[in-house]
């Protein structure tokens, strides 16, 4: 969790936010981040690795993640297979690319090296409709 605090500090930097409120936001992040537990199936539970499931802070500090990552190797993804189009809500990923030039497997395997945390299934379209559950 330090590399995404890392990438906060920078995005504060980078948008010239005043030391002070910079140092409260990180101090906040710490906080937050070191209260990482979460209740399941009656018991409290901690998380080992990554954000504690079901926080209200989860999906934020994940969004400054995915963001860094989209921002630091989309481009090059982009390129090498043809990519028309990628969108995201959340954790769910729709690309649309041409099957003449790549395939979903290659592509999976790109995104799969992004970073060792972060793991891409794939689920292709069937009888030209996405898999979308309702």
């Amino acid at each position: 969790m330090k590399e995404t605090k890392d990438i906060i500090a920078n995005i504060l930097v980078k948008n010239k936010v005043d030391p002070q409120i910079r140092q409260e936001l990180l101090n906040w992040y710490d906080t937050i981040t070191q209260q990482n537990y979460f209740s399941s199936k009656g018991k409290i539970l901690i998380e080992q690795a990554g954000l504690a499931m079901g926080a209200p802070s989860s999906g934020l500090i994940a969004e400054f993640f995915l963001q860094n990552v989209e921002d630091t190797h989309l481009t090059q993804l982009f390129g090498k297979h043809n990519i028309a189009a990628y969108f995201r809500y959340v954790g769910d990923i729709l690309i649309i690319y041409d099957s003449r030039h790549t395939d979903i497997k290659n592509i999976q395997d790109d995104f799969n090296m992004l970073h060792p945390n972060m793991k891409f299934t794939a689920e292709p379209e069937s009888d030209n409709q996405i898999n979308f559950w309702t």
